[in-house]
């Protein structure tokens, strides 16, 4: 595969993730809605309506689609595909350093294990 192929899978994949940490911000402020009701999912929205966040996550999956798009009309789908794993690294990754979230030692192996196979995908020839 070109670059350019390389350069539409990885693009797509960081946007992907970027939309799913984007989210996360935008749904901090529903984590004290303790009811599921017509009043807490209507509050819901409209915190959401107004986010900053939740928008531009919305804008990134919008732009994902459109990239990987572009990147399936060049690269073999069995390849291109796997790809999209990588997301869960960039995802994981990110939520440590910018969420303040945790990394236990099973999901450090786990990601070690995703970047291995989709080191072994994009090595292998058609």
């Amino acid at each position: 595969m070109s670059w350019i192929t390389w350069g539409l899978i990885l693009t797509g994949v960081g946007l992907n993730a970027a939309a799913q940490l984007l989210l996360k911000v935008a749904t901090r402020p529903l984590a004290h809605f303790s009811t599921f009701s017509a009043d807490a999912l209507g509050n819901a929205v409209m915190i959401l309506f107004r986010s900053l966040p939740f928008w531009t996550g919305m804008i990134c999956y919008g732009a994902s689609v459109c990239v990987w798009l572009a990147a399936l009309s060049k690269a073999p789908v069995s390849t291109a595909y796997p790809m999209l794993s990588l997301g869960y690294v960039v995802v994981a990754a990110v939520s440590v350093l910018w969420l303040g979230e945790s990394m236990a030692p099973a999901k450090v192996l786990g990601i070690a294990l995703i970047c291995a196979g989709v080191f072994l995908v994009s090595r292998s020839s058609d």
